[in-house]
């Protein structure tokens, strides 16, 4: 087990599987030393955790929860290129997008999820640059979609 597994496992989570795509497109691609994400979705054993719209039907601190899981489920599709989470060198970017009812303003402490929960495992190299975009609606009916984009070690 890698040391960023151990992390995980000390926070009580595990990786999950890779979550399959929903179309025509892949979980992650690797090009020289960089992972590009899909936009991953709360997906829990091939589930969404909950659904509808942040300010509506989902609370902020409930879609601060859901962004955790996509960033987990991002690390996923990252190790599924590299191997080992160890060759993480950086997280560069994080892009979440928030399914959210017309009035809700608050997409970037949602976001923290996603950003907390890489610094929690990451540390320092889960520091990132990041955007927090509001949207009327994402794929299932998902409250929240977050993709990153990584630096590897050994290209």
């Amino acid at each position: 087990m890698s040391a960023v597994e151990r992390r995980i496992a000390e926070l009580g989570l595990t990786l999950p599987e890779v979550a399959a795509p929903l179309a025509a497109y892949v979980p992650a691609v690797r090009t020289g030393s960089y992972v590009y994400t899909a936009g991953q979705l709360p997906l829990v054993e091939g589930k969404l955790s909950m659904t509808g719209k942040v300010g509506a039907e989902v609370t902020a601190e409930e879609a601060k929860q859901q962004a955790r899981i996509c960033a987990l489920n991002a690390l996923a599709a990252v190790k599924s290129q590299v191997g080992d989470l160890d060759r993480v060198v950086r997280v560069v970017k994080v892009v979440g997008f928030v399914a959210s009812a017309t009035d809700f303003t608050g997409q970037p402490g949602v976001l923290n999820g996603a950003s907390e929960l890489l610094h929690e495992v990451l540390g320092d190299a889960g520091v990132h640059a990041r955007s927090a975009v509001g949207v009327s609606v994402l794929p299932l009916d998902a409250p929240v979609e977050v993709e990153i984009q990584v630096e590897v070690a050994g290209a």
